[in-house]
């Protein structure tokens, strides 16, 4: 059976679930699926990647910062529920929510009679500090006709927290891009960025809470002690949410540390970059230093090991989920001194090798192709069920 799917995800920028949404567009759209992944785009600018499915830049209208995070969510749902009440809307078979904004809008369409109903995959549940967002979050997981998550971590959340049973469809990594074999445009990327040939740490997702940004400066400055030449960067950042108090703590550590920053500085802020350049930095990196605090999966953790890079993770779910003791090095997330011991580590090269191996075999077991089989088989299961509904 041919199926139409319209994936719907908050962004057009590179954040972990849009990454998921076009991958999973492209591989149903390999395996002969019509899979149309939309989003809002304000800008006008698409999305951050090419891609093989089709996609929809949504028309959105402009909101200023200082207006707030909850205009923000609302005005979104309301450009998603205006875009697909057009009465040239194109109709699917299946409707598939990433986020809670494109979840809010579904559930708003389906109590309008435009859909019969709709599937939400839970990334991760987080806390927007609004009562509101938080509100319209939980609406649109606790209104989905079917739940979908990318871990144990959060089926078991769901399960235990809210009486939601949900099904798990993990992730993949693309192996055809993230190899670990050096391109031409990995020393591009060096002299562009002002790299020294030091030790390279390498962070990514911005300077955020959730990723542990400070603790993550704070154990790189341990290591600038011993290793001067040691450079960090932090690539990525493009988020709908306002992350200043991170920055602020982020920022005055960089003063107090007297660290440098900028292209060939101790510590590199990239901000958004280009999809093609993340290949580069994971394979110019000595780790990937990713202790982040809250993840439905971590999908950089993958891709990082696709390319022979070692990695550093914390003990905590969901990596101790789908990673073995010999895959990363694990720290404890909460402590800067651990996270310290386990960049030195990396950087001894007998460890760095083992690390290397365990993790390419590790990524090998990952494919979008599974992934995609997975979520045809719960869209089968889904238009069963509905089909069943209407003529009982």
């Amino acid at each position: 059976m041919t199926l139409s799917v319209a994936i719907l995800a908050h962004s057009t920028n590179p954040r972990g679930g849009v990454v998921h949404a076009l991958e999973l567009g492209d591989t149903l759209a390999a395996l002969g699926h019509r899979a149309v992944v939309h989003a809002p785009d304000p800008a006008g600018h698409g999305f951050f990647r090419e891609t093989r499915c089709e996609t929809v830049g949504v028309p959105a209208r402009p909101v200023p910062k200082e207006v707030g995070l909850r205009a923000l969510v609302e005005t979104r749902i309301a450009d998603y529920v205006a875009h697909f009440n057009q009465p040239a809307a194109p109709r699917f078979d299946l409707y598939h929510a990433q986020d809670g904004i494109s979840g809010n809008a579904l559930a708003d369409l389906r109590d309008q009679g435009r859909i019969a109903g709709y599937l939400y995959t839970v990334h991760h549940i987080d806390g927007f500090g609004d009562p509101t967002v938080d509100t319209l979050q939980m609406r649109a997981i606790r209104s989905a006709d079917r739940v979908l998550c990318v871990s144990r971590l959060w089926r078991d959340v769901l399960a235990q927290e809210y009486g939601i049973d949900a099904a798990i469809v993990s992730n993949g990594v693309d192996r055809s891009r993230f190899i670990p074999e050096s391109r031409a445009v990995d020393a591009e990327w060096r002299d562009r960025l002002g790299l020294a040939g030091g030790p390279l740490f390498l962070s990514v997702g911005g300077v955020e809470a959730r990723k542990n940004s400070v603790r993550i400066l704070d154990a790189f400055r341990q290591i600038r002690r011993d290793r001067p030449d040691a450079q960090l960067i932090v690539a990525g950042g493009a988020s709908l949410l306002d992350h200043s108090p991170e920055l602020r703590d982020f920022n005055a550590r960089l003063v107090d540390g007297n660290l440098s920053t900028g292209p060939g500085g101790a510590v590199i802020r990239t901000g958004p970059l280009p999809d093609t350049a993340m290949p580069s930095l994971y394979r110019l990196a000595d780790a990937l230093v990713f202790p982040s605090l809250r993840e439905g999966f971590g999908l950089a953790v993958l891709e990082a090991m696709a390319c022979g890079t070692p990695t550093i993770v914390p003990s905590i779910a969901p990596f101790t989920e789908h990673l073995a003791p010999g895959d990363s090095e694990w720290v404890d997330p909460f402590d800067s001194v651990s996270i310290a011991r386990a960049m030195r580590a990396v950087l001894e090269p007998r460890r760095a090798d083992a690390l290397r191996s365990a993790g390419l075999q590790r990524a090998a077991g990952f494919s979008w192709e599974t992934c995609a089989a997975r979520h045809v088989a719960e869209y089968t299961r889904f238009l069963t069920g509905q089909r069943s509904l209407a003529h009982a």
